[in-house]
């Protein structure tokens, strides 16, 4: 009997898995489900633990074994999503950002935007000029710590917080001016909406950059706002499509196509490379639910998209939410007392003991220690956070795609409260991180893409950026191919093994392609025919009355295939088989 109990306690504990959500303001939410309990189960927890309504906005992120990230799918198990051994730790994050987040019906969820915000501006993900950061940096002072009072806040109390990857003393005392004289007397959600206002206005507002190279082979940055589609290149905007002008979004393996109509003639197709090809398919699912949201009116209007046309080839996606007018028009019946928001004070960067602190909860995103339960060696030491965007994959430098990660990626979220030290140094080692008019200017935003052909894919002939009729695609690439040979000539002899290498890696991969698509190409017309036969058998074998039947079977062409045709190949195979039974028998 006590083994019984005992056995079917074990089965029940193997049927469970525990779970860690880090919260946007660095808490952790923990809790046990089910193992095949779906994503929007633990969304829903979450949601009801933070007494979210407008929860569409969010999501939660993870990440695999092997250091990819992902948003969470809602209508699938979470075991099977994660991949790795219970217990489970991932993060809430914003997925879509608000397009106008003046319009968020209820307080708290204009509070947790502004964290995410808040945390981007951080991480370098917001750019921004030295006149906005300070501005930024101010309202985020005014948001946590109230007005200025000589009594608590010292000469210098700026400077004990860190607002930005890497900021100067100048940038810190203009925070420290505006947060004294021009902030008296905003409460802290004036000052929450106040700083959303001034960032949404950004060119960088809702980038969650995905590390890519082009066919020039220059680092850049993909990402999806609530406007459209952005490229980024060393700090500034190069490229940005409006989600109407986007028509397809379509990967293979680790290249990236956008295709676009910006004119009535006018098409463009950008093509870009992901480090590998689970990168590449993140990168495209992210674009396919960022469109959907922002572009469709309504949710009926979604469709499954594949990753290529070519037969039964490629990944299929659908997008399972609500779209951004659906939820702004649900927000709009929210009829209740606005929730009781419990904001965090401010913790600084270094030692200040002349200040009075709030809990250990920050504005500069850092990680508490873990939950008593859960593993020091998984957890969040996988997630190297944010977990907001796409992270860089630990590889040679011959095959880095971004050796510097400019001001555009995580360089840690600090898991730990030792590896913020080592986040801060990585920071300020990247000279692009620095905030400042000269680094980042958005009049700087209409450079074109560097001219250069596409080696590794012999079918990205166009210009990325450049105008798709035929005509003139024929002359640049013969334009881009002279350039390329040139630069082959001029390229140093390691270069030129590396892209040997990359060009007989290209090659087999473009030859499976060609096989795969035969073989396709093949079963399809084995298929048909075997639909034809079984047609045929209907046509001439069945007593089916039907109406399309009955007016095939009396047309001349029929009869005469009937007759001279059908019936004697049937009476012949007819004849073979009675042989061939009769030779059964006889044996």
């Amino acid at each position: 009997m006590l083994s019984r109990l005992m056995s079917s306690s074990i089965r029940s504990l193997d049927r469970e898995c525990n779970c860690t959500v880090r919260l946007l303001d660095d808490s952790e939410y923990t809790c046990t489900i089910q193992r095949d309990a779906k994503g929007q189960y633990l969304f829903d927890l979450i949601c009801h633990h933070l007494n979210l309504l407008e929860k569409d906005y969010f999501g939660i992120r993870y990440v695999d074994p092997d250091k990819q990230r992902h948003w969470l799918e809602f209508s699938k198990s979470i075991s099977k999503q994660m991949k790795s051994q219970s217990p489970f730790t991932m993060c809430l994050r914003v997925k879509f950002y608000p397009p106008d987040p003046a319009a968020l019906r209820e307080e708290i969820t204009r509070y947790l935007v502004f964290l995410q915000v808040k945390r981007d501006l951080y991480h370098g993900r917001l750019l921004c000029k030295t006149s906005d950061a300070a501005l930024l940096a101010a309202h985020i002072l005014q948001a946590e710590i109230g007005d200025y009072d000589p009594g608590k806040h010292p000469e210098g109390y700026s400077s004990k917080f860190q607002f930005f990857p890497k900021h100067s003393e100048k940038l810190e005392r203009r925070i420290a001016d505006i947060h004294k004289t021009e902030l008296i007397g905003q409460t802290p959600d004036e000052s929450e909406l106040n700083f959303l206002h001034k960032a949404q206005l950004l060119e960088t507002y809702g980038v969650d950059p995905h590390p890519c190279k082009d066919v020039s082979g220059n680092p850049a940055f993909l990402a999806f706002t609530p406007f459209g589609f952005t490229v980024l290149q060393g700090n500034r905007r190069i490229h940005f499509l409006k989600w109407d002008e986007v028509t397809k979004l379509k990967f293979e393996a680790k290249t990236f196509h956008v295709y676009a109509n910006q004119q009535e003639d006018k098409k463009i197709i950008l093509t870009y490379f992901a480090p590998n090809p689970e990168a590449c398919k993140h990168l495209w699912k992210c674009g396919v639910e960022n469109q959907a949201f922002y572009k469709l009116e309504k949710s009926s209007q979604v469709r499954t998209v594949s990753s290529s046309n070519l037969f039964f080839k490629g990944s299929r996606f659908r997008y399972s939410g609500k779209v951004a007018k659906e939820v702004m028009e649900q927000s709009a019946k929210i009829k209740r007392d606005p929730p009781e928001i419990h904001r965090a004070g401010m913790v600084p960067s270094r030692s200040c003991p002349s200040i009075t602190h709030g809990p250990r909860l920050t504005s500069v995103p850092r990680t508490r220690r873990r939950a008593v339960h859960i593993s020091i060696m998984e957890g969040l030491e996988s997630l190297r956070d944010s977990a907001h965007s796409t992270p860089m994959r630990s590889v040679s430098h011959g095959d880095s795609f971004m050796s510097s990660r400019g001001s555009m990626m995580d360089c840690s979220d600090a898991n730990f409260d030792a590896t913020a030290t080592a986040s801060s140094s990585l920071s300020s080692s990247n000279s692009s991180s620095v905030i400042s008019d000269e680094a980042y200017d958005p009049s700087d935003s209409v450079l074109p893409t560097p001219v250069s052909d596409n080696m590794d894919n012999p079918l990205a002939r166009h210009l990325n950026g450049a105008p798709c009729s035929s005509e003139e695609d024929k002359s640049n690439a013969k334009g881009t191919s002279k350039d390329a040979r040139l630069a082959r000539k001029n390229a140093t002899p390691g270069l030129h093994v590396a892209k040997n290498k990359s060009s007989q890696a290209s090659d087999v991969e473009e030859l499976n392609k060609f096989i795969l698509s035969v073989l396709r190409l093949f079963l399809v017309t084995i298929g048909l025919l075997f639909a034809l036969l079984l047609l045929l058998i209907m046509l001439t074998e069945s007593d089916l009355d039907i109406a399309f039947l009955r007016d095939i079977r009396k047309t001349p062409e029929f009869q005469q295939f009937h007759f001279e045709y059908f019936c004697p190949m049937r009476r012949w195979f007819a004849c073979k088989i009675r042989w061939m039974g009769g030779l059964l028998i006889s044996k």
